[in-house]
């Protein structure tokens, strides 16, 4: 079985601009919940608004038998980090967003997660001559050189996003990401790449996963779907079949072992019976890719498309 996780977060009350959606919950309600969820059992927490206190997470997850796929350190929410906090011209401002993620690695530690993975969204932009771009590529360098150099034996991963809640953010895309790793020339660090950033970042999934898992930086994967416009968080594969299997397929070929979390916002939906359709469809596929590989392989090398493509229609979209 794959090891599949769920952003806590989302297990409770969610909102947008207009509507709240589903019934505010304690950390322990969420974890009940996700007891109950079948095929989940990592749970990535965001640290420290939903979950700082470590003694009371590690009594938790021995209590609902979940684990910890990673820690979601939030780098955006305090006022001083409005106009950015790891890319500020503000030293003081700096030197505070760096010291929430080496909290957050002491966190990890502490509750026995493997991982931090952080996405800088308040770093960005919008207008022209807003900002000087070579300086915050600098401070990029300085601020996440010095946090994952903190306690590497718990990598930091950085999550990249086109936009939100910046016009567009700094790190938008997995190969300016993986420039970032190589500026920085770190001891342990990685990419966490959310398949609804890449699709609505006009990247194709696969192809990042490839890009990632080809470089010298450990993958962490988020999985949900959207339309392309936006990152709405739907369930997996309702907008984005083929490129989901794809996805799969490629992390299937990197031996990928790590946590599948579920960056899904349930909103109109039942929470329980949303996560389990991504468990569901995400096994499924994963089971079926494993006679499929060697073929779809052998059908790539050989260049014919339209030979795959009956392949696809017979063994994807099962049409006989």
């Amino acid at each position: 079985m794959l090891k599949l996780g769920i952003i806590t977060a989302f297990l409770g009350r969610t909102r947008d601009r207009f509507h709240e959606y589903n019934t505010p919950l304690s950390l322990e309600e969420k974890f009940a919940l996700m007891a109950d969820i079948e095929g989940k059992d990592g749970v990535e927490l965001i640290y420290p608004y939903e979950a700082s206190d470590a003694t009371e997470v590690k009594r938790l997850l021995d209590k609902y038998a979940l684990a910890v796929a990673a820690v979601n350190v939030n780098v955006k929410a305090e006022p001083e980090f409005v106009n950015g906090g790891l890319t500020s011209p503000d030293p003081a401002v700096r030197a505070r967003a760096v010291q929430f993620i080496k909290d957050s690695k002491d966190f990890a530690e502490t509750v026995g997660a493997d991982k931090v993975t952080c996405c800088p969204l308040g770093d960005g932009f919008e207008f022209s001559f807003q900002y000087d771009y070579a300086m915050a590529w600098k401070r990029l360098i300085e601020t996440f050189g010095e946090a994952g150099d903190y306690k590497n034996n718990i990598p930091l991963h950085i999550e990249y996003k086109p936009s939100e809640t910046r016009g567009r953010c700094f790190l938008d895309n997995a190969a300016k990401t993986l420039c970032l790793l190589n500026d920085i020339k770190p001891v342990n660090m990685g990419v966490t790449l959310d398949f609804g950033h890449s699709i609505y970042g006009n990247e194709h999934p696969a192809e990042a996963v490839a890009l990632i898992s080809e470089s010298p930086y450990r993958l962490y994967v988020h999985i949900n779907d959207n339309d392309g416009r936006w990152d709405w968080d739907y369930f997996c594969g309702t907008k984005h079949y083929l490129e989901y299997v794809e996805f799969l397929y490629y992390l299937r070929r990197y031996g990928y072992n790590d946590y599948l979390t579920s960056d899904t916002s349930p909103t109109r939906w039942d929470i329980k019976r949303t996560f389990e359709a991504n468990a569901r469809l995400t096994n499924a596929v994963w089971a079926l890719l494993e006679n499929l590989e060697d073929e779809f392989t052998r059908l790539m090398r050989a260049g014919d498309y339209l030979a795959t493509w009956r392949f696809i229609e017979s063994e994807i979209f099962k049409l006989k």
